[in-house]
């Protein structure tokens, strides 16, 4: 029978435990001699990511057992942390100590990397075979002095045979072009390699250059750039089988696949008002591919499909209940594999046939997850801002067929801000929101001005406006929620980890819209937050979006939450991993600080052992409990099963 409960206050069989137990979340998938490889996040085993591999059988097995963690730290949000050299030789990034390891079947891991006078002082990531296999190509990050900005970066070869894990002399250096640069891709010939760079202050998205070189006996000849600049981003770079380099770049305003010539000639093969491509958080990731005769897979926002140069289309595969494919696509067997989901279906390793379009599905979904009747499909809306300009959204309505509202009663809303700020938020199954949503409270993704997968113009609309357009978009769909009936006004809240971190607090001292927030390892303080008061990927990164320094710290400090603490519209929760150098918790400390006699209800949880971002399952279980504890406690409901948390004031 289904029972009649207010909002907030259902039973749901999506736990803390289902969610923080969620094994077997797949990252980075790579192929090699018709077997697949991909690492597999742990969280019952302290977060680490699992190496797994699959033979054309289907046979799917562990390679490496913990403590084995093949994940790295370059930029501190790590990239490509493995490659295969051969059918059983793989090469992977270990994070415990950031060294480079050789693995092969019955034999334990050995180290191809030189072990650092200090903790992490090499770090080594986007790893790529070298032309014979006989080397692993890579970024090294040397630390160079105490701030987290002393950070060298160069282009290297690491021998397979292991010589260099002893002797650092054998490391070869094969050069260095920009201060940040993606690990070079061979030719097919073996006669060129290409690259992409770019140097502060700007980011990978603003503007970077496409560099290719000669292939000499002695490493790299001279780098010419083929295209790119400061105000077009090249994200990723690919050699056809025949050869000819192409490259996503948006010279146009829009990531479009393009080819370059090595004379420097640049040819949009299919102009178009939409985006493949997108912002190169992680270093490794792969929108297309190309298959030769001048057709390739692409990822776009209508899903996976194949453009063809000469017809001048892209004819898009149905992919079922699998609409969203991560940028990370390998071709292997006539068929293309990735990472896919959808609003039914967790993330899995999926393989799609070129020939039929057949899609299996090579990876399980969890056990526990619950029946498709527990899980909220969203409506994609756009909505209009006080300047007239739209602003995409994902709109989740509260589902669970055990329970229904009180008649006349609308649900509380959490506007779900992503990070970044240049990323995206997506209609995709995730979990933690499914924890909110199953319960009754409702949940709004907003991709406000700046978003990635709208063009650069809308990606844009955040330059110097970091801290306003985010936040009086979020607020504008918010209000319009409440407006049109679907959400309660008077129970609005905010939440976001990281740039949506920074967008929770600087609402809450903003604007009146919300009731509360939950902030997570964010931004606090923006004059703190640029330099060595963060990690070196992102130390300049907050003068495009607030201003050049020193001219506009005044600026600075008007946006910046932390300065603002007294204007607080309502309560507010931080959770911190103590191990953050990206956010470091010193911001979280000195607001909550300030908090400290105002009157004003607020929680601050530390968690010991945790970077950017939640890994280990008792702390994603004690996060969510702590945020609906939160939400009922200021939203004025009663959750389940919930352990209180205690709130100060």
């Amino acid at each position: 029978m289904v029972k009649i409960s207010p909002y907030g206050t259902w039973a749901s069989p999506i736990t803390s435990d289902l969610v923080s137990g969620a094994v077997g979340r797949p990252q980075w998938v790579d192929s090699a001699a018709g077997d697949l490889w991909w690492a597999e996040s742990r969280p019952t085993e302290g977060g680490r990511a699992a190496l797994m591999r699959q033979s054309p059988d289907g046979t799917t097995t562990q390679v490496l057992d913990a403590p084995w963690n093949v994940r790295n730290r370059l930029h501190e949000y790590g990239s490509t942390p493995f490659v295969v050299l051969s059918g059983e030789a793989v090469a992977f990034t270990n994070w415990s100590d950031q060294r480079v390891y050789l693995v092969t079947p019955g034999q334990q891991p050995r180290p191809l990397s030189p072990q650092p006078e200090i903790e992490h002082g090499y770090r080594y990531g986007d790893l790529v075979a070298g032309p014979d296999a006989t080397q692993v190509w890579c970024v090294r990050e040397t630390v160079t002095g105490p701030l987290r900005t002393d950070i060298r970066r160069d282009l290297v070869a690491l021998p397979a045979d292991g010589s260099a894990a002893d002797d650092p002399g054998a490391v070869v250096v094969l050069g260095a072009s920009h201060h940040f640069m993606t690990t070079p891709k061979p030719s097919p010939d073996g006669q060129h390699v290409a690259w992409i760079g770019w140097d502060h202050p700007a980011m990978p998205w603003d503007g970077s250059e496409l560099c290719v070189a000669e292939l000499t006996a002695d490493g790299f000849g001279p780098h010419r750039v083929l295209t790119g600049g400061p105000q077009e981003a090249v994200c990723q770079l690919a050699w056809s089988p025949e050869g000819e380099l192409y490259a996503l770049t948006d010279p146009q305003g829009w990531w479009n696949l393009h080819k370059v010539g090595l004379d420097g000639t640049v040819t949009n093969v299919l102009p178009r008002e939409q985006e493949i491509g997108g912002a190169l958080w992680a270093l490794g990731l792969r929108w297309f591919v190309p298959l030769g005769g001048g057709r390739h897979v692409v990822i776009t926002s209508d899903g996976l499909g194949i453009l063809d140069e000469q017809a001048g289309e892209i004819s898009t595969f149905d992919t079922g209940r699998f609409p969203g494919w991560y940028p990370n696509l390998v071709v292997h067997d006539g068929a293309v594999a990735s990472i896919a989901g959808g609003p039914l279906r967790f993330s899995a390793v999926v393989s799609l046939s070129l020939e039929d379009g057949k899609l299996t599905e090579l990876t399980k979904q969890p056990a526990t997850l619950p029946g498709e009747e527990y899980l909220s499909v969203p409506e994609k809306r756009w909505f209009t801002n006080q300047q007239g300009q739209q602003v995409p959204a994902y709109v989740f309505q509260p589902v669970n067929p055990d329970h229904r509202a009180p008649e006349g009663e609308k649900p509380p809303f959490l506007v779900h801000v992503h990070g970044g700020p240049t990323s995206a938020g997506s209609g995709a199954l995730d979990l933690q929101l499914s924890y909110f949503l199953s319960r009754g409270i409702g949940v709004v993704v907003v991709n406000y001005g700046g978003s990635t997968g709208y063009g650069r113009e809308f990606r844009e609309r955040l330059r110097e406006q970091w801290g306003v357009v985010d936040v009086y978009d979020c607020s504008a769909v918010a209000e319009a929620l409440a407006a049109e009936g679907t959400a309660d006004p008077d129970r609005l809240a905010i939440r976001g980890g990281s740039a949506g971190g920074w967008t929770t607090a600087a609402s809450l001292t903003t604007v009146d819209t919300y009731r509360c927030g939950a902030s997570f390892f964010p931004i606090l303080e923006l004059d703190g937050w640029t330099g060595p008061g963060t990690h070196d990927f992102e130390s300049r990164y907050v003068e495009g979006l607030v201003g050049p320094l020193p001219e506009t710290i005044e600026r600075y400090r008007e946006l910046t939450p932390a300065n603002n603490v007294d204007k607080l519209a309502g309560p507010i929760l931080f959770l911190q991993g103590l191990e953050d150098e990206i956010c470091p918790p010193e911001q979280c400390e000195r607001f909550v600080a300030k908090l400290a006699g105002s009157g004003i209800p607020h929680a601050y949880i530390e968690f010991e052992g945790e970077q950017h971002g939640f890994r280990r399952a008792e702390n994603i279980r004690a996060a969510l409990e702590a945020e609906l504890s939160f939400y009922g406690q200021v939203l004025g409901f009663e959750p389940v099963d919930t352990p209180v948390l205690p709130l100060k004031s």
